[in-house]
C-alpha cells in the first residue's frame, strides 16, 4: 500500500512519467502524472541511433523531454520519476543497455526503462501487459511476452536475419513483378499499370532507370503498397500471391512467439500493428486470422487502435505501480486525441 496519495511521492510532490516512442521517422514524447493525466505531448524528429550514433539520437529525446518539463512553468519538477522509452534501434540487449545508460546520464528521469519499439505496440494494443505483437510497417518484427515475464524476440535486421515483408519489401516485389511482366519474363499483372500510373511514367523500366541514376526518390516506393491491395482485390493472381505471402509471414511470426513462450493453447491476444496491418485490408486481415486460427485456435487477433506512445505511457505507469484507473485515463486520452 502506498503511504502517499495517488500521484504523489512521500514529499507530497506529484510523481510524473516521461513516455517515449522513438521511431525511424518521428519521436513522440508525453509527460503524464501518476493518475494518468497527460500533462503535455510533443512530436519531434526521428530516433535513429544506427545513422547518427547513440548520443545524437538521445539528444532528440532529451531536448523534447526538457521542453515538456519546462513547459509546466513554476510547477515543473527537475526531472520525471520514471521514463519508459520504446525505441527503434534497441534491437539487442546490449543496445538497450547502451541507450538506457545514455538516457539515465541526461538526468531527465530518476528511473529509465528501455525496450524495442515493437513492445510499445504490444503494451498499447493488449488488454493485459503480456501477449504477442506483430508489427508490419516499413519492415516487419514481432515480440512475445509471457505472464511470467519471459520474452521472445527476433533480430529483425532484414533478409540477413530471415525476415520478409513490410512496406519496403512489398514495394520492391511490386516493381520486380511489374518489370518482369512488362519485358516478358513474368506473367501479365495489373501491378505493371499500377507502377506506371503512380509514378506517371510510360514504362516500369523508366522507373528502374530513374532509381538507378538517382532521379527518383526510392523512399516513395512504399506508396505502392495500398495499390497492391487494391489490385489484389480484383483477383490479380500475382498481387494475391504477394498478399498471401505477407499473411503467412505475419501468422508465422505470431505462431513462433506463442510456441516459444509455451502458450499456443492459451487465450492470448495477438496485437497487429504497423501501417500495413492497421490499414485492415480485408484480404490480408482475413488470411492472417485464418492462418493463426489454425495454428493457435485460442489466440485472439487485435488490431492496435492506440498509438505506440500510449504503450510507453502505460508502461511508465507500470513502473510507478499506478492504479488501474490511471491506465484507463491514459487509454481514453489517446483514443480521443490526435497526435500533436
Amino acid at each position: 500500500m502506498r503511504s502517499a496519495g495517488m500521484g504523489e511521492d512521500r514529499s507530497g510532490a506529484r510523481r510524473t512519467v516521461l513516455a517515449v516512442d522513438g521511431g525511424n521517422s518521428k519521436t513522440d514524447v508525453a509527460l503524464l502524472a501518476e493518475d494518468g493525466t497527460v500533462l503535455a505531448r510533443r512530436r519531434t524528429g526521428p530516433f535513429a541511433p544506427h545513422r547518427v550514433g547513440t548520443g545524437a539520437a538521445v539528444d532528440v529525446v532529451e531536448q523534447a523531454a526538457r521542453a515538456l518539463l519546462d513547459g509546466l512553468g513554476d510547477t515543473a519538477p527537475p526531472c520525471a520519476d520514471a521514463m519508459a522509452a520504446y525505441l527503434a534501434g534497441a534491437d539487442f540487449p546490449v543496445e538497450e543497455e547502451a541507450l538506457r545508460a545514455e538516457l539515465a546520464a541526461r538526468g531527465v528521469a530518476k528511473e529509465v526503462s528501455v525496450a524495442n519499439d515493437t513492445f510499445a505496440v504490444l503494451r498499447a494494443g493488449a488488454s493485459r501487459p503480456w501477449g504477442v505483437a506483430v508489427v508490419c510497417g516499413a519492415g516487419i518484427n514481432a515480440v512475445g511476452l509471457s505472464p511470467t515475464g519471459r520474452t521472445v524476440r527476433f533480430p529483425a535486421l532484414g533478409r540477413m536475419s530471415g525476415d520478409w515483408g513490410g512496406g519496403e519489401e512489398l514495394a520492391e516485389e511490386i516493381v520486380w513483378h511489374a518489370v518482369r511482366a512488362e519485358d516478358g519474363r513474368g506473367p501479365a499483372t495489373a501491378l505493371t499499370g499500377l507502377v506506371r500510373s503512380h509514378f506517371g511514367l510510360a514504362t516500369v523500366t523508366d522507373l528502374v532507370l530513374a532509381l538507378h541514376f538517382g532521379e527518383a526518390d526510392r523512399d516513395r516506393l512504399h506508396e505502392l503498397v495500398p495499390g497492391l491491395f487494391a489490385v489484389a482485390a480484383t483477383g490479380d493472381r500475382t498481387a494475391v500471391e504477394l498478399v498471401e505471402r505477407q499473411a503467412r509471414e505475419v501468422a508465422t511470426l505470431a505462431e513462433v512467439c506463442l510456441r516459444r513462450l509455451g502458450l499456443p493453447a492459451e487465450p492470448v491476444e495477438v496485437v497487429l500493428g504497423g501501417s500495413v496491418l492497421t490499414a485492415r485490408d480485408p484480404l490480408l486481415h482475413g488470411l492472417v486470422e485464418t492462418a493463426l486460427g489454425a495454428a493457435a485456435p485460442h489466440a485472439r487477433v487485435v488490431v492496435a487502435a492506440l498509438p505506440p506512445i500510449a504503450g510507453a505511457a502505460l508502461h511508465g505507469l507500470d513502473l510507478l505501480d499506478a492504479p488501474d484507473a490511471a491506465r484507463e485515463r491514459v487509454r481514453a486520452h489517446f483514443r480521443s486525441q490526435p497526435p500533436p
